[in-house]
C-alpha cells in the first residue's frame, strides 16, 4: 500500500494540471446534479415495525380516508392575556379551508377562560411532498390573524423546518484557519488544508443533495456530514502537508516529498479514514433507515476527503512547491518542543498520570446514569420561532399534554377516559365496517415526561386496544429501538477496534489500551451531555432554553464517530512511536520520540476538530447544537485527556512489553505496514533515528536499545 501510494502521490504532483481539472470537472457535475434533483429533506423520524408504524398502518387498512398526511396546529391568544376575539380567530381559520392539500381543518377549540384557542390542520400528503402554496396558506392564515390584532403562531410537522444557518461551519473555519497558520507559519500551508477540505464537503453536500431525489432524507444528514467531512479533510490534509514539510527540511525535492508524504502519512490517512468509513457504515447493523441513511452519507463524505488527500492535495502541492514552507525551517527538536516537555513531565510519574485521567473521566461520566433518549419536539426549538411559541401558548392554555395528543385504535366501545394518565378522552370515531375506532386522548403531561411515555404502556396494555400512535408514541418507539441497538453496535466497534488496532500495531495491549481508553472517553461525553442538556447545567452559557432527553439517535451516532476520529489519532501519535521502536529507539525513548513529532500535529488537528464541531453550536437548531457539543466534547476528552495524557503514560508504564505480539499470531497477521518502513527500505534511505537529538535527557540517551 505504501508503495502504491507514494507513486499516486509523485504522479499526482507531476501531472497536477490533469488532477485539478478532474476534480474540478467532478464538482462541477457534482454540483449541476444537485441543483437539477435535489429534492425537500424530511423532519421526521420513523422506523419499520414499531409498534406506532403498525398502528399507523392498521389506520391505513381500516381509515383509508383517514390518510397518513402532515399536520399543524394554528394557535391564537389575545395580546396582554385578554380574552380572545374569537370572530377574528375564526375569519383566519376559514382563510385555510379550500387551500391547496389541505383535507380537513378542526373546529376552532377555545380554553375555559378563552384566552387561548387552536385548530388542527390536516393536509392529504406526508410533510416532504406539501407543495410551497400549501406551505404559504400556513403563513397567509397567520398573517391575518396578526392583521386583526391577534397573535397567530404555528407548529406542527406540516411546518417547514428551519433553514440551516452557516455561522457555525464559518466560525469553525476561522478558527481552523488560525490554527493551521500558528502551525505551519505559512500561509500556502495553511491555505491548502482548507481548500482541499471545501472540495470535499461541497461534493459530499452536492451527492446527498442529489441523493434525495432517490430516496427521502432528514435535514439533518447534510448537516451531520459537512460537519464531520470538514473536521477530518482539514486533518487528513494537516498530516500530510506536515510530512511534506519534513521531508524538503532533510533535502527531498519536492516531488519526491510529495511522493513520500503521501507514501507514509497517507498511509496512516488510508486507514484513519477507513476506520471512520466502517464506523458509520456500521450503523447499518442497528437495522434503522434513517440512521443508516445518515451514517453512509458522512462515510461518503469521509470517504471523498481521503481521495482528495491523495490526490488533488499533493497536486495543489505541486503549485505550491517551495512556497509551503516559511523562509526559516527550524528542526522541531533544536530545543525541547511542547510535546516533549509534556510527555518528560508524565515520565516523572506516569501511575499518577494514569490514576488521575481514569478518575477525572469517571467523574465526568457519572451523570450518565441518568441517560434519558428522545426525539426532538416544537418544544425544544428556538425560542424565537413560530412552532415553538405556538407549544408554549398551547401549554399554557390548554395544558402540556395538547402537544403531544396520541391515537388510540380500540375495537368499538372501549374506554379510556378512567386510564391513569388521561386527561381527555375525544368521542371515538368508528369506521364503515363498525369493527374499529379512532380515540384521540390528551396525555396529562407533556410529550417529553416520562409519565407519558408510562402512559402508553398503560393504554396499549389495555383489553380491546389494538394499538397506540401519535407523535409522541412514534418518537418514545424509536428512542427504545435505538437504545436497544446501541449496547451491540457498542460491541461491534470495540471489537473491530482491537482487530484493526492489532493488525496495524502488531500488539496486543496496544489496541486493549486504546480500546478502553476509547469507552473512556464516551462515557465521559455521555456524562458531560446529560449534564448540560437534560439536567441543565451551565446550559445558558450554550444558549439552551430548554432541557430535555437527549436527542435518541445521538449515543449511537457518537460512538460511531468518536471511534473513528479515536483511531485516526491513535494512529498518527503511536504509529510515530512504533517506527522510532522498530528501528532500534529504546522503547522509553521511542515514546518520546514518537510524542514529540506527533504531538503538535496531532494537538493542532484536535483543536481544528473542536472549533469546527463546537462551531456548530452557534445555529438555534437543538439537535445541531447536542451534537456540535457532543462531538468537541468527546474530541476534547479523547484527544487532549486520553490521547495526549492517558497514551504515553501507559506506554512508559509497559515498556517493550507494549509491542509484544505471540509469534504464532505476528505470522498469521498480514503486515499492513502504517508506518511505512517497507517503502523507507525500498528507496534504500531508511529514516534517521539519532538517539542524541537535544531535547532527551541523559537517561534517555543512556538507554539500551531493544530490539523489536
Amino acid at each position: 500500500m505504501a508503495t502504491f501510494l507514494y507513486r499516486l502521490g509523485r504522479a499526482s504532483f507531476q501531472r497536477r494540471w490533469a488532477v485539478l481539472l478532474i476534480w474540478a470537472g467532478v464538482l462541477v457535475a457534482a454540483l449541476t446534479g444537485m441543483v437539477v434533483l435535489q429534492q425537500p429533506t424530511s423532519a421526521t423520524f420513523s422506523i419499520p415495525g414499531t409498534p406506532a408504524q403498525q398502528t399507523m398502518d392498521l389506520l391505513q387498512e381500516r381509515f383509508p380516508r383517514a390518510g397518513a398526511g402532515a399536520s399543524a396546529r394554528v394557535v391564537f391568544s389575545q395580546p396582554g392575556g385578554n380574552r380572545l376575539d374569537g370572530d377574528a380567530a375564526v375569519r383566519a381559520v376559514n382563510s385555510l379551508k379550500g387551500a391547496p392539500q389541505v383535507a380537513s381543518v378542526a373546529t376552532l377549540a377555545a380554553n375555559a377562560d378563552g384566552t387561548v384557542a387552536f385548530t388542527q390542520v390536516t393536509f392529504t400528503v406526508p410533510a416532504e411532498q406539501l407543495s410551497r402554496s400549501a406551505r404559504q396558506s400556513l403563513d397567509d392564515v397567520v398573517k391575518f390573524a396578526r392583521a386583526d390584532g391577534l397573535i397567530a403562531e404555528v407548529g406542527g410537522d406540516a411546518v417547514a423546518p428551519a433553514g440551516h444557518a452557516p455561522w457555525g461551519e464559518a466560525a469553525g473555519i476561522i478558527v481552523a484557519a488560525l490554527v493551521l497558520l500558528a502551525t505551519f507559519g505559512s500561509l500556502v500551508a495553511a491555505g491548502l488544508p482548507l481548500l482541499t477540505a471545501m472540495i470535499g464537503v461541497a461534493l459530499g453536500f452536492a451527492g446527498i443533495g442529489i441523493a434525495t431525489r432517490f430516496t427521502d432524507l432528514s435535514g439533518t444528514t447534510s448537516t451531520l456530514a459537512s460537519m464531520l467531512g470538514l473536521a477530518v479533510a482539514i486533518d487528513y490534509a494537516l498530516f500530510i502537508v506536515s510530512r511534506y514539510r519534513g521531508e524538503l527540511a532533510a533535502g527531498r525535492e519536492p516531488q519526491e516529498a510529495a511522493g513520500r508524504a503521501v507514501g507514509t502519512a497517507g498511509n496512516a490517512v488510508v486507514f484513519a479514514g477507513l476506520t471512520v468509513v466502517i464506523a458509520l457504515a456500521g450503523l447499518a447493523v442497528a437495522g434503522i433507515p434513517f440512521l443508516t441513511q445518515m451514517g453512509v452519507a458522512a462515510a461518503g463524505t469521509v470517504a471523498v476527503a481521503v481521495v482528495i488527500a491523495l490526490t488533488l492535495l499533493p497536486a495543489l502541492i505541486g503549485f505550491a512547491g517551495r512556497r509551503i514552507t516559511p523562509a526559516r525551517v527550524r528542526d522541531p527538536f533544536d530545543r525541547p518542543p511542547l510535546g516533549v516537555r509534556w510527555v518528560r513531565l508524565i515520565s516523572r510519574k506516569p501511575a499518577v498520570a494514569v490514576v488521575a485521567c481514569v478518575l477525572g473521566l469517571g467523574v465526568v461520566a457519572i451523570p450518565a446514569y441518568d441517560l434519558r433518549l428522545g426525539l426532538p419536539t416544537d418544544g425544544t426549538a428556538a425560542d424565537d420561532t413560530s412552532p415553538r411559541r405556538a407549544y408554549d401558548l398551547l401549554a399554557d392554555g390548554f395544558g402540556p399534554g395538547y402537544n403531544g395528543p396520541l391515537t388510540v385504535v380500540t375495537v368499538p366501545g372501549v374506554s379510556l377516559g378512567p386510564v391513569v394518565g388521561v386527561g381527555l378522552a375525544m368521542p371515538a370515531a368508528t369506521n364503515e365496517a363498525g369493527d374499529t375506532s379512532i380515540v384521540t386522548v390528551i396525555p396529562e403531561t407533556g410529550p417529553d415526561d416520562p409519565a407519558t411515555e408510562d402512559l402508553v404502556h398503560r393504554l396499549r396494555a389495555l383489553p380491546g386496544v389494538l394499538g397506540v400512535t401519535g407523535t409522541t408514541a412514534v418518537n418514545m418507539d424509536v428512542s427504545d429501538k435505538l437504545a436497544a441497538a446501541l449496547l451491540p453496535y457498542l460491541a461491534l466497534i470495540v471489537g473491530l477496534a482491537f482487530i484493526l488496532l492489532t493488525l496495524v500495531f502488531r500488539s496486543l495491549l496496544v489496541p486493549l489500551k486504546a480500546t478502553l481508553g476509547f469507552l473512556l472517553s464516551v462515557a465521559a461525553t455521555f456524562g458531560a451531555l446529560v449534564a448540560v442538556f437534560q439536567w441543565g447545567w451551565q446550559a445558558f452559557v450554550l444558549g439552551i432554553t430548554q432541557t430535555g432527553p437527549i436527542i435518541s439517535f445521538l449515543p449511537i451516532l457518537l460512538i460511531g464517530i468518536v471511534f473513528g476520529l479515536a483511531m485516526d489519532y491513535q494512529v498518527f501519535l503511536v504509529t510515530r512511536m512504533r517506527e522510532d521502536f522498530v528501528h532500534g529507539a529504546p522503547a522509553r525513548q521511542a515514546v518520546v520520540f514518537g510524542f514529540g513529532h506527533g504531538a503538535r500535529v496531532v494537538t493542532a488537528a484536535a483543536l481544528i476538530m473542536m472549533s469546527v464541531f463546537f462551531g456548530f453550536m452557534l445555529g438555534p437548531e437543538a439537535i445541531i447544537k447536542s451534537i456540535g457539543f457532543a462531538l468537541g466534547v468527546a474530541i476534547l476528552f479523547d484527544a487532549v485527556v486520553v490521547r495526549m495524557t492517558l497514551v504515553p503514560a501507559v506506554m512508559l508504564l509497559l515498556g517493550p512489553s507494549a509491542w509484544w505480539l505471540p509469534r504464532w499470531l505476528d505470522r498469521l497477521l498480514p503486515d499492513v505496514d502504517v508506518e511505512g518502513a517497507k517503502l523507507a527500505q525500498r528507496l534504500d534511505t531508511p529514516p534517521r533515528h539519532d538517539h542524541a537529538e537535544p531535547g532527551l535527557t541523559d537517561d534517555e540517551k543512556a538507554e539500551e536499545p531493544v530490539t523489536a
